[in-house]
Order: C-alpha cells, then sequence, then structure tokens
C-alpha cells in the first residue's frame, strides 16, 4: 500500500491531478488507514496508468470516465478508434510541419506542384524576379478564390507560354514595368499582343475582358497596380481588342 505521494510520483502525475481524477469519478477513492491516509495499492496504480496516458492522448475526462464501465471488447474497441484519431492527428502536424519548414525558406505559395515548378520555369526563361513573385502571388488569389476554375485558367496560361513567340510577348511586357506610360514603345507592344492574342484565340473565342468577370478583373486589377506602363497597356490592349 502506497500514499497519494508516492503514487503520484511513480505514475508520473501530481497530486493534484489525481484529486482532479477523483473528484471527475475517474479513480475511486481507497478508504483511509487508521492514521487517516489514504492508500493506494497496485490496482490504482494501473487505474491510473490508463487514466494518464488516455488524457495525453487528448481524451477528454467524461470519455475516459464512460470507459471505465466498458467491457474488455468495447475498451479495445475504444482504443482503436483513439489509435486512428492519433494517426490522423499526427498527419496533419506533420503536414503543419513541412508548411511551417517551407515557410522558413520562403516558400509562401499553398500551390499545386505543377505551378511551383512553372514558377521555376519562369525564373529560367528569363522573367525577373518581380515578375515571378506577382505571378505567384496571382495564382494563390486565383486558387483561393476560385479553386474549381483555377487549374483550368493556368493550363491555358502555362500553354500560351510554352510558345516562343508568345513567350516574347510576355517577356517584354515583363521589361514595360518600368517604362513611362507614355513611352510610345507600349504603343507598339499593344498592338503586338492584340494580333497574337487574335490568332492564338481566333475572333470568335476571344478572353473575357469584361471588367464584372471576376478572374479576369481579379488579374488584370493586380498587375495595372503594379505600374502605370501596364495600366496603360492594358488600356490600348482593350481598346483594340473591343475595336
Amino acid at each position: 500500500m502506497i500514499t497519494i505521494g508516492q503514487l503520484a510520483k511513480y505514475v508520473g502525475v501530481s497530486i493534484k491531478t489525481i484529486r482532479v481524477y477523483h473528484d471527475k469519478g475517474l479513480l475511486p477513492e481507497p478508504d483511509r488507514d487508521v492514521s487517516g491516509y489514504r492508500r493506494y495499492d497496485a490496482k490504482d496504480a494501473i487505474d491510473l496508468i490508463k487514466i494518464r496516458t488516455l488524457a495525453e492522448a487528448g481524451v477528454p475526462l467524461a470519455r475516459i470516465r464512460d470507459l471505465r464501465s466498458a467491457t474488455g471488447e468495447e475498451f479495445q474497441q475504444a482504443l482503436r478508434e483513439i489509435d486512428d484519431e492519433l494517426t490522423a492527428s499526427i498527419r496533419g502536424l506533420q503536414a503543419t510541419q513541412v508548411r511551417l519548414r517551407e515557410l522558413a525558406a520562403g516558400h509562401l505559395a499553398p500551390l499545386p506542384t505543377e505551378v511551383g515548378a512553372h514558377l521555376e520555369h519562369l525564373a529560367r526563361w528569363g522573367f525577373t524576379p518581380r515578375w515571378v513573385d506577382l505571378q505567384r502571388d496571382l495564382w494563390i488569389l486565383v486558387f483561393a478564390t476560385y479553386p474549381d476554375r483555377a487549374i483550368t485558367l493556368f493550363h491555358d496560361q502555362a500553354e500560351t507560354l510554352a510558345n516562343p513567340a508568345l513567350r516574347q510577348l510576355f517577356l517584354d511586357y515583363d521589361q514595360a514595368h518600368d517604362l513611362d506610360a507614355d513611352d510610345p514603345r507600349i504603343d507598339g507592344l499593344a498592338r503586338r499582343i492584340v494580333k497574337a492574342t487574335r490568332e492564338h484565340y481566333g475572333p470568335d473565342e476571344l478572353p473575357e475582358l469584361d471588367a464584372a468577370s471576376e478572374i479576369p478583373a481579379l488579374i488584370q486589377g493586380t498587375v495595372n497596380a503594379s505600374s502605370p506602363a501596364w495600366r496603360r497597356l492594358d488600356t490600348l490592349i482593350r481598346a483594340q481588342l473591343e475595336a
């Protein structure tokens, strides 16, 4: 027979915790001896180890109390369910750890793998870091806001950039960022983009230009906010395509 202090030290909990378990009905209080002290036996230690293990696994105390009256098979089934829940929790924590490490490494975009690979291609093709960062941010917005439509739009852009001639237009678009809004090179670039757009899509399949169209407005609005030259370029392209 051992005292509450000895039991607490053996199992690895505090005396206060044992008293809480008594109050919650998880661990029956033993009778007092002639000196007025409660004495615990091996069964109490075993029960306390079970309670501590379940509590550390995140099982609510009320559920632990209910398991005291479970049959052997019911208890084993409950343990299997708790184990499954822990496995799912561990996987979730591992996924969070991966995202945390990506965050520490500067990889902030929760994007599909193929989008990440595409962004790496942009850098190798000669796009500026500014453009790559902008594209990353845009795809984050699109995938977060329109997840069902984003991948189709991404594939369309990836296919466009796979064409060297069209990719050069985007490279020129990128380089136009720092031009003065009235630079005549912007007019020439707008005409080239309009011509290529008509040839790529055909007269009946031009991309939506309606400002109320959600995704184009989201993308172009973000691009235009980055540069007065880009803003004027967009105005010229819209005017010529709508003409």
